[in-house]
């Protein structure tokens, strides 16, 4: 059934956009299980496909299979000051020197199939653009026509927010004059040129999407609105910028027509107020005891989209035995043993970040988790599993937990379909737009962006009044909104604020590391309640229960850890009397234990303080990266100097970035099927 697409012309099998992977990618893809392991299409049987409704259908929902490169989410979705990458091995690793800015042209310094996949699929979408108009005119045939139209631009978005300037691609190559060495071999196209193209697609056909496709996992009316504002706020925002025909150094800047980014936020406002006014989209609220946040996320992992739909615009259909990415399985607290498995968190959070939200905030236990799920003692069946809790150097990304999932059809699955675009988003791009076009907030911008604070429980907190001070608030809230949703990174970019935000998360973890400025105040001990982990899918448990201990008292009873089991009785009354000052209901059965915040969770005493609760072999070893779990926060806790994973040792946050080179990554230039090896006419980033 697989046949090779391109038999027309055998040089086309020498382009990186037409690889291998575009053969296997031909398969439909659907939120129903059994459209997932339908039979591939390929262009040789186009023919057919497109002579009736129901094979053009299919073929449409194919071209959702792929758009979401695992490295979007495991390479791009940290080093974006909130999430950032836990891989052992450091230098030799590529999603460690990719989250902190190292590149160069050649692995592990650079990404390798996000050009490839993307490519692959706008062939496939320039394939049902071209076929779609020769058939006979009707709604449906439209929708089709406009839904392909709006995954080609989703892809090109991609492309351009990694790489910047690429080639333009708009038939299908099958079609193309084989002589033609500019088609088969196309140079870097202008950003502005490809930005413009498929925003028009969008603008022209986006009124002949319908209201409703029967799911999110597809594209409506609302979901390719709301893309649409996102694209136009890409095309209309800053990027690195070069000359393409001398190749000199980029510069951070907007496009020079200014006129053109005027037009651009204003086609972005009313995309948005589309979606807005439209009434069919809305933040999902609290309710069965959860948070509107909480709900919203714990609902989406179990796969109880009903629920969540109103928000969710468009998620990617990810479930099934043909279709289940890796997505998630970096981005997790860690599991070691029982049910779950033993899976590896491979990214953390910034503790800079975990501790911004305000008290009040409902989003931070949700994004962030400050455990782990661990057994007491040796991993043998009778074990008891806990949710340990962590120190400020393993604070780990909580949205898509394992515990909350469903059960996977393997071991390195998930079932997690991927967030692409939420209700949430569409009121903050029109809070931006809205700031921008009126030179300062406006009562709806205001109210868009009230909103989301309202639903995170921060609804008291002051609006800004200036228009930088706007921009910046909605900055700030789109990192507490959109944790390892892999957008943060190139938002920051967009919004020229890249190098200020790292500059000031740099900061922000020296004046932690030392306690001084933001940080001066935060407790060095926490006292965790023992809490076992249920060893269930769908468990809601949301966050151990803790207490930051002020009281010197306090802190020096928690700091006598008993150094036998002898002692562990006393000890457990003492801290259950501490509990009991702080506000906590305890019972006699309750156990509690310190953690010093600013050591490694591999400290002495840290190790020390869990034998008190019950943990014996093996409880200094947890399923996150060991370049992060094994380091102490606090330089005190350091010898007087930061840790080297904040700063030192040429290693470091955001140890490779450069202002004006590294907002784009270069495209990889070694082994077979890398764009600089396969195409002679395609110039590399400078610099590299």
């Amino acid at each position: 059934m697989m046949k090779n697409i391109f038999n027309k012309h055998s040089l086309l099998k020498k382009l990186i956009i037409v690889p291998a992977i575009l053969i296997a990618g031909l398969v439909v893809n659907s939120c129903s299980d059994e459209f997932l392991n339908q039979p591939a299409y390929n262009s040789s049987d186009t023919e057919s496909v497109f002579t009736n409704l129901e094979t053009a259908d299919a073929f449409v929902q194919g071209l959702y299979r792929g758009i979401v490169p695992t490295e979007m989410f495991y390479q791009l979705g940290a080093g974006d000051t909130v999430t950032h990458s836990s891989e052992d091995g450091s230098t030799n690793n590529s999603k460690y020197n990719i989250c902190n800015y190292q590149y160069d042209s050649k692995t592990p310094n650079t990404v390798t199939g996000i050009y490839a996949a993307m490519y692959a699929v706008i062939e496939r979408c320039n394939i049902a653009i071209s076929r779609l108009p020769t058939m006979a005119a009707s709604t449906k045939r439209d929708a089709l026509l406009a839904e392909a139209k709006a995954i080609r631009a989703f892809c090109y978005y991609n492309l351009i927010r990694v790489y910047g300037d690429v080639p333009a691609i708009w038939i299908p190559l099958e079609e193309a004059d084989p002589n033609d060495q500019n088609t088969f071999y196309p140079k870097r196209t202008s950003r502005d040129v490809i930005y413009d193209k498929v925003i028009g697609d969008i603008q022209g056909s986006v009124n002949s999407m319908p209201i409703s496709n029967g799911t999110p996992e597809r594209l409506n009316k609302q979901s390719t609105n709301a893309l649409l504002a996102r694209i136009a706020l890409y095309a209309a925002g800053y990027s690195l910028r070069w000359d393409l025909n001398t190749g000199s150094a980029g510069t951070m800047s907007r496009r020079p027509d200014n006129a053109r980014v005027q037009q651009l936020y204003q086609i972005a406002d009313a995309a948005a107020a589309s979606v807005i006014n439209g009434g069919t989209n809305s933040l999902v609220q609290a309710q069965g005891g959860k948070s509107g946040f909480e709900a919203l996320w714990f609902n989406f992992d179990r796969r109880n989209f009903a629920t969540v739909n109103q928000e969710m615009l468009w998620h990617v259909a990810e479930y099934g035995p043909n279709t289940n990415s890796a997505f998630g399985v970096y981005a997790h607290p860690g599991s070691r043993g029982g049910t779950y498995g033993s899976r590896k968190a491979l990214q953390f959070i910034l503790p800079s970040y975990y501790l911004s939200f305000n008290a009040a905030d409902k989003r931070r236990d949700v994004a962030c988790t400050s455990y782990s799920i661990y057994f007491l003692n040796s991993g043998n069946a009778s074990d008891t599993w806990v949710d340990v809790g962590t120190t400020y150097s393993c604070i780990m990304p909580g949205k898509f937990r394992i515990s909350w999932c469903v059960e996977p059809q393997a071991a390195d699955a998930r079932n997690l379909n991927i967030p692409i675009i939420r209700y949430s988003d569409v009121l903050l791009m029109y809070a931006e737009t809205q700031n921008y076009l009126n030179s300062g907030p406006t009562a709806a911008g205001i109210a868009a962006l009230q909103q989301v604070r309202n639903r995170a429980g921060i609804g008291s907190l002051p609006i800004p009044s200036g228009q930088q001070a706007f921009e910046s608030a909605i900055v700030q809230e789109r990192k507490w909104e959109f944790s390892d949703e892999f957008m943060l990174r190139t938002d920051l970019i967009r919004m020229n604020r890249i190098a200020s935000e790292i500059d000031a998360t740099r900061q922000a973890m020296k004046n932690l590391s030392n306690r001084t400025g933001q940080f001066a105040n935060t407790p060095i001990y926490r006292l965790y309640k023992f809490h076992k982990n249920a060893q269930v899918y769908g468990d809601p448990f949301l966050a151990v229960t803790y207490i930051d201990l002020t009281n010197p008292a306090q802190i020096a009873q928690v700091q006598a850890v008993p150094t036998s089991s002898s002692g562990y009785a006393a000890y457990q009354t003492t801290l259950r009397s501490i509990a009991t000052a702080n506000g906590q209901t305890t019972t006699i059965d309750d156990k509690w234990y310190p953690v010093n915040m600013f050591q490694a969770y591999t400290s002495t005493f840290n190790g020390n303080a869990r034998k008190a609760v019950g943990f014996t072999g093996g409880f200094n070893a947890l399923q996150i990266g060991n370049i992060i779990y094994t380091k102490p926060t606090g330089s005190f806790e350091n010898g007087g100097v930061y840790p080297n994973w904040i700063e030192g040792g040429g290693d470091g946050l955001f140890y490779g970035f450069v202002p004006n080179k590294t907002e784009l990554l270069p495209f990889a230039a070694a082994s077979a099927g890398h764009p600089l090896v396969d195409n002679p006419n395609l110039t590399q980033l400078p610099g590299y």
